[in-house]
């Protein structure tokens, strides 16, 4: 079956992928990951595939999965709220140094990053989070703390993590920061990054909750990583409340990083400038609420982005290559993007 924009992949007792990838390659595994989706009895209509759609854990990256009644963890992963940020300014290329090693130097002193070595006994500090959490810091952790110790109460062993000493801090792996200019150049500051240690913490509790639950009904998976929570469990509701949070804690630890590297920047380079002339903060790992087709539903995007009319989102250009539905300014390291790709509808 073909549709103008899209093909189908059909699943035998399973609902219909709609994948946006004519004329780019899927790999057989991710179609299999796919199908084995696309087969659990909560899927809601239809499941939709990004152009850059590939295998992942839980589930394929660059999908939008529309669930009824059950949420799949392990879908969301562990890096729950990971997105973007990115601010145009009103500096230009000429208002850049010629060397940028001062401005790097001063962007990595202002944003913790990296991680310490995994090795065993070692007892040094965290070099990815704050020893002393500036004032920016404080504030945004004084409007997630609350619900962080409710949720606490019900997980006590979340409360042993990395929460606020990483609000603000950038990470390791493909977590980054830059600094680009778009096709007129103006410059744009960016970061990649997510809910930190304690989102990992919230993915890792509760797939294994998820995992508990399918054993202990002797539910018939196809993939141990689709071990889902049904509505109207207490697992359920809490895992609810904790993701809300974790994507809360996300959002707000890019905009702590953000306005610190705007500081950090001012250092540098004394030239008075505005920033948030045009501004985008937006998760592609995520689940939320939605409202489709008449039915509120949950709506998981792994490594996708919500698109509706007029809405911005961002799509690095290393990561752009292969998404070809999407119409984009493209700049030299960004694209800022009111993209097309559909989301559950």
């Amino acid at each position: 079956m073909k549709n103008e924009d899209y093909d189908v992949l059909n699943t035998e007792g399973g609902r219909p992928a709609k994948m946006w990838t004519r004329g780019v390659p899927v790999e057989e595994e991710a179609k299999r990951q796919l199908s084995n989706i696309a087969r659990m009895p909560f899927i809601y209509k239809h499941i939709a595939v990004m152009p850059d759609v590939h295998l992942g854990k839980g589930s394929t990256i660059g999908s939008v999965i529309p669930t009824m009644g059950a949420i799949i963890p392990a879908a969301v992963g562990v890096d729950i709220g990971c997105g973007m940020m990115a601010a145009k300014t009103t500096l230009t290329a000429n208002d850049l140094p010629d060397s940028l090693g001062a401005l790097r130097r001063a962007i990595e002193k202002a944003v913790p990053h990296g991680m310490s070595p995994k090795t065993r006994g070692f007892k040094g500090r965290d070099k990815g989070s704050w020893e002393t959490p500036p004032k920016p810091v404080d504030a945004a952790w004084s409007q997630l703390k609350d619900e962080f110790n409710t949720i606490c109460l019900k997980a006590p062993k979340l409360k042993n993590t990395n929460n606020y000493r990483h609000l603000g801090t950038l990470g390791s792996g493909n977590h980054f920061i830059e600094i680009c200019l778009d096709e007129t150049g103006f410059v744009w500051f960016m970061l990649h990054s997510g809910s930190r240690g304690v989102g990992n913490a919230i993915g890792s509790h509760f797939i294994e909750l998820a995992k508990q639950d399918m054993r202990s009904h002797f539910a018939n998976l196809p993939d141990q990583d689709l071990a889902y929570l049904r509505e109207g469990t207490r697992h359920y509701d809490d895992y609810v409340e904790a993701v809300s949070w974790a994507q809360k804690f996300a959002r707000m630890n890019r905009e702590v990083m953000m306005q610190n590297l705007i500081a950090a920047v001012r250092t540098v380079i004394t030239k008075p400038f505005e920033t948030h002339v045009e501004a985008v903060n937006c998760h592609h790992n995520y689940v939320q609420k939605e409202t489709h087709f008449g039915k509120d539903i949950f709506v998981t995007r792994k490594g996708a982005m919500s698109a509706r009319l007029g809405e911005l989102g961002i799509i690095p250009a290393r990561w752009a290559r292969k998404a070809t539905s999407c119409a984009a300014k493209a700049t030299r390291r960004v694209s800022i993007a009111a993209a097309t790709a559909p989301d559950a509808q």
